[in-house]
């Protein structure tokens, strides 16, 4: 279905087309251009082309010259910049730091289309074009690395993005308010290096006068480089700070120059939410990728509706806390039919919404109205160890939206893929949402995320225990018995977390044992920027109580955690067998119900084969003395 408005313009042909002779703003960006509300790039532009700027967009140009960068001319306010919808080198590389074989963001899948660490790549060879135009980074990759941050495929402490890539400014976190804000102050002729009032960026100070007088400094870059007890220290307060209504500013030293966060940007309202989701979005990839088949990554999105944004989880791996923040924004119902309704009139919709939810499909309002005065709690989270007893666990909006949905013209089905937080649902009334979800929502596999089991790692992870992942899975296998069901949970699990010891590996293997469950696919824990649970694996200590933590780091620990996973792979026998002995649970190879391995069977002596045996009788006979002689 063609769209009111068309692409945002690509090429100077485009623009031609439209009258235009130059741009306001130019994007560039490390994705294939897919126009639609799951890609950040999307958002930005159409919100800029909404507020009355001429935006254009540059997707994944040749980095190694600059005639990609130049061909749309010489924007009038800034250029902007995002590595795209991953972090360039999660999107290229594996745990085990392979070259993946496909990038599901470029054309056809096709590997290669962006360079390592895209953002300061591409904010560089925009310096060499036009070295006075304002540059502003922003997306995943900038937000996350925004402070010193140590590189997994490096094994290094790096600098700040913002120092590297020698932008102006940097916007972190989802940033609808920050660029129309900045907008707003270069199109009234502001210079860029005065625009220091804006929350959720970051800018580079000469002097600490230039940062706000309530500013908390940290560990320098050169501190946190030299020292992992600096690094756990900095990025502690990092981490504690990202609050929208209770954050400071944080400063830290870069050199001789300061590297300034001001506050995130304050949560939007269901009425700007419901807005931004309303742009006139294509909702599929440019044209231009016709020939190669189009962009894999919008197969898992395009008929799924974003119903929320934030998390209020804080699982430690995870960094979109500090992304999207803890509080929940939500859309209005209306805003979402409407948008469900939409979908309804695309080619190639058969009637089934794929996912209707966010970070976790459940969290659909904040956690506790506290959170809209004050702001998240500093020093405790609301489900880990326990339900916060302020947590507000009433399932009946999110039941009553997928209710509205589900009865829709033209919609048969509606899922649940983004998964829930089932101890969010067992902290409350549940039995009538998990009635609903089992009855309605499933397509015969639910994904959850327990993780682990072990003690130490789900710690670590700030995650529930395993008696609450057995209470919920009780709970869900009944409802399809009652339901006359055949519907089965899928697991998410990790290995190789920070805490997770061998004894933890394999105590998550019997786990495995006992419920029946073999998993053919296995999460293994990557260090990614921003997280808490990366800067465990740096530093091996627990940055928020200053406690060392075990850190599964070489390779054959990794494989071992990984084998364990999959123990009845017989590919992975040698390692689990070697893992059982080292570990003195040798109980667990044998027949027995808890057994992970079958005992080897001993070699049996081989025997003459029955040919040899007959000639060998001929021989003696032949040796005996003839009666006959």
């Amino acid at each position: 279905m063609k769209m009111k408005y068309g692409f945002l313009p690509v090429s100077r042909d485009d623009m031609n087309l439209r009258g235009w002779d130059e741009l306001d703003f130019l994007f560039v960006s490390g994705d294939a251009y897919v126009d639609h509300p799951s890609f950040g790039p999307a958002i930005i532009t159409r919100l800029l082309e909404k507020a009355g700027y001429r935006v254009g967009i540059i997707a994944q140009p040749n980095w190694r010259d600059i005639s990609d960068f130049k061909a749309m001319g010489r924007p009038r306010l800034a250029v902007l910049i995002s590595a795209g919808n991953m972090d360039s080198m999660l999107n290229k590389l594996t745990a085990a730091k392979k070259i993946r074989s496909n990038d599901a963001y470029s054309p056809g899948g096709a590997a290669g289309q962006r360079p390592d660490r895209a953002t300061i790549v591409y904010a560089n060879r925009v310096r060499e074009c036009w070295p006075e135009v304002p540059v502003v980074i922003g997306g995943i990759e900038a937000s996350l690395r925004r402070f010193s941050h140590y590189d997994y495929w490096s094994d290094s402490v790096r600098r700040s993005v913002l120092v590297d890539s020698r932008a102006d400014l940097l916007v972190y976190g989802m940033g609808e308010s920050q660029i129309l804000e900045i907008a707003r102050q270069l199109a009234n002729h502001t210079p860029v290096d005065e625009i220091r009032n804006v929350p959720g960026t970051c800018y580079v100070a000469t002097s600490l006068a230039e940062a706000p007088a309530d500013a908390l400094k940290i560990p320098s870059h050169e501190q946190v480089a030299a020292s992992k007890a600096d690094y756990a220290a900095a990025f502690k307060t990092q981490y504690l700070e990202q609050d929208p209504l209770r954050g400071h500013a944080i400063v830290q030293p870069h050199g001789d120059r300061y590297l300034v966060q001001l506050p995130p940007a304050s949560p939007l309202s269901t009425q700007e939410m419901d807005r931004i989701y309303s742009l006139p979005y294509e909702r599929t990839w440019h044209p231009q990728y016709d020939a190669a088949g189009g962009v894999p990554a919008i197969a898992e999105v395009q008929f799924s509706i974003t119903s929320h944004r934030g998390c209020f989880g804080a699982c430690s791996f995870c960094a979109i806390g500090s992304h999207q923040g803890r509080i929940i924004q939500q859309r209005s119902h209306k805003s979402i039919i409407q948008e469900a309704l939409l979908l309804t009139r695309l080619p190639g919709f058969k009637g089934y919404i794929h996912d209707v939810g966010g970070p976790t499909a459940n969290f659909r309002h904040p956690a506790c109205s506290k959170q809209l005065k004050q702001g998240a709690c500093r020093d405790r989270q609301c489900l880990y160890p326990q339900p916060c007893p302020n947590l507000d666990t009433d399932h009946s909006d999110y039941l009553n939206l997928l209710r509205e949905l589900r009865h829709l013209p033209g919609i048969k089905k509606v899922f649940i893929r983004s998964g829930i937080r089932y101890d969010y649902l067992m902290a409350g009334k549940y039995r009538e949402f998990l009635a609903d979800l089992c009855e309605h929502h499933v397509s015969g596999q639910l994904k959850v995320a327990p993780e682990h089991v072990a003690g130490p790692v789900l710690a670590a992870m700030q995650k529930s225990g395993k008696d609450v992942f057995l209470k919920f899975l009780a709970a869900y296998r009944r409802e399809n018995q009652r339901l006359g069901k055949e519907q089965y949970l899928v697991p998410y699990l990790m290995c190789s977390h920070p805490g997770s010891s061998l004894p933890e590996a394999i105590e998550l293997a019997e786990f495995l044992q006992e419920i029946g469950y073999h998993p053919e696919q296995v999460q293994e824990f990557i260090p990614t920027p921003g997280s808490l649970s990366t800067a465990m694996y740096y530093t091996e200590l627990n940055p928020l109580t200053g406690k060392p933590i075990f850190v599964p780091k070489t390779t054959e620990q990794r494989q071992v955690q990984r084998a364990l996973l999959q123990y009845r792979n017989p590919k992975n026998r040698r390692l689990v067998l070697q893992a059982l002995r080292k570990a003195g649970r040798s109980d667990l190879v044998g027949y027995g119900p808890g057994c992970l391995l079958r005992p080897e069977r001993p070699e049996r002596p081989e025997r003459p084969a029955e040919p040899e045996r007959a000639s060998r009788r001929r021989r003696v006979e032949r040796s005996k003395p003839s009666r006959r002689s």
